[in-house]
């Protein structure tokens, strides 16, 4: 009887690599370090505010030297006026990034940042409020059971 052969998970990266290539491909980026490193790149305070949508890069023509790309910004509202003051450092960076000039210019898109929703976190239940619940629990003759109870009670009174 033949033994199965040695089976390895592979990481979830390896496999969609390739399906994220393709879509920043289409996007004019060469590699997606560009999206995912955008805080480090530009910085926090840039980066905050902002968020790179695409490389527009121009057709090249025959004889003639290959003309910087425009990186296109996604910026949020009134911020668009301090980042275009500050495009000449966020060209610089970026092109320190790419390690030649690519970038030439920046190009800006007013709209809302697509961020990740906020999760909202639980605040842990007063002492004061599940002891007030558990004066009523005396019926409960477990102590771990009347405990949970009253963490349970004191959570639904809040809220």
């Amino acid at each position: 009887m033949n033994k199965p052969g040695y089976i390895s998970a592979k990481p979830l990266s390896v496999l969609l690599g390739g399906v994220f290539s393709d879509a920043f491909a289409k996007q004019g980026f060469a590699s997606r370090e560009l999206v995912t490193r955008w805080a480090e790149i530009a910085g926090a305070d840039i980066a905050k505010f902002s968020e790179p949508l695409k490389i527009q890069w121009p057709r090249p023509v025959e004889g003639q030297n290959q003309v910087p790309a425009t990186l296109i910004l996604r910026v949020e509202g009134p911020m668009a006026l301090e980042i275009q003051h500050s495009s000449d450092a966020i060209l610089q960076r970026v092109n320190r990034f790419f390690g030649w000039n690519a970038v030439g210019k920046i190009a800006l898109r007013q709209a809302p940042l697509s961020r990740p929703k906020a999760r909202n976190t639980v605040k842990p239940v007063e002492p004061a409020a599940i002891a007030e619940v558990a004066k009523g629990l005396s019926s409960v003759e477990d102590d771990d059971l009347r405990q949970a109870l009253a963490r349970l009670g004191a959570s639904i009174k809040r809220n």
